[in-house]
C-alpha cells in the first residue's frame, strides 16, 4: 500500500531507534494524527506470553480516567428489576428473548456493546456465532455478564475499554483522542498500561512487556520507554 506524503512526513519526525518518555510520545502523537478529523489514540503492547497456555491469555477491561471521547450504544438484555433498572440508568435498548431474535432475525446491530445478566446467557449463546466475530459477546471478564447492570451501564458511559491477547501476546487497546489535553492522555495511558502490568500471570517466565507503542489512527506508531510506568 502506498503511503500518504502526510504520513510520510509524520514518519520522519520520529526516531525509530528512540524509546519516547510518556510526555514527549503523548506530544508527537498529537503532532503526527491526521488533522483532518479528530484522531482515536491507540495503545499496543507487546507482551511476553504463551497465549497456547489458557493462564497467559489476559481479558478484561479498564475503565479510563477521562474516558475514550467515544459515546457507545448500550445494549442490555435483562428481565424484571434489572431491565427496568437499565431504562432508569438510560441504556439505549434495553429487552430481553425479544432483542436477541432481532438480532437475529434482522440482522440488528444498532449498538456497540451488550450487557446481560447471567440468567440470559443461554438465549445469547445460541447467536454466539453472530455476535463472536463481532466481538460483541457478553463475558464476565470484561463485566458485561453481571447481576449488577446499572454499574455496567456507567462504566461503559464512562470510558471502559476492553482488552485481550492475541495470537502473538499482543494486548491493544484505545486511551483517548487527539483533541484530549496531554495530562488527560498521559492519565489515560497509564491506566490503562498499568492494569496490563498488574495482570502479569504468575507463569509469565522472563521479561514481561518487550514492546509499548503508540499511535494515532491513520499515523505512525512511536516507541515508549518502558520505564515511564510504575511497575
Amino acid at each position: 500500500m502506498k503511503k500518504s506524503k502526510r504520513y510520510i512526513a509524520n514518519l520522519e519526525q520520529i526516531d525509530k531507534n528512540k524509546s519516547y518518555d510518556i510526555e514527549e510520545a503523548i506530544k508527537l502523537v498529537k503532532k503526527t494524527s491526521n488533522s483532518k478529523f479528530d484522531a482515536t489514540l491507540e495503545v499496543a503492547m507487546n507482551l511476553n506470553l504463551d497465549v497456547k497456555k489458557a493462564d497467559q491469555q489476559l481479558r478484561g477491561a479498564v475503565v479510563l480516567p477521562h474516558g475514550t471521547g467515544k459515546t457507545k450504544k448500550i445494549l442490555v438484555l435483562a428481565k424484571g428489576e434489572q431491565a427496568k433498572a437499565a431504562k432508569e440508568a438510560k441504556a439505549d435498548y434495553v429487552g430481553d428473548v425479544d432483542m436477541i431474535n432481532k438480532i437475529e432475525k434482522e440482522n440488528w446491530f444498532d449498538f456497540d456493546v451488550i450487557i446481560a445478566t447471567p440468567e440470559m446467557m443461554p438465549s445469547l449463546g445460541k447467536i454466539g456465532k453472530l455476535l463472536g466475530p463481532k466481538g460483541l459477546m457478553p463475558n464476565p471478564k470484561t463485566g458485561t455478564v453481571t447481576t449488577d447492570v446499572v454499574r455496567a451501564i456507567e462504566e461503559t458511559k464512562k470510558g471502559k475499554v476492553n482488552y485481550r491477547t492475541d495470537s502473538f501476546g499482543n494486548v491493544h487497546g484505545i486511551f483517548g483522542k487527539a483533541s484530549f489535553d496531554d495530562e488527560k492522555l498521559i492519565e489515560n495511558l497509564k491506566a490503562f498500561v498499568n492494569v496490563i502490568l498488574r495482570a502479569k500471570p504468575t507463569t509469565a517466565k522472563g521479561i514481561y512487556v518487550k514492546n509499548i507503542s503508540i499511535s494515532s489512527t491513520m499515523g505512525p506508531g512511536i516507541k515508549l520507554d518502558i520505564n515511564s510506568f510504575d511497575k
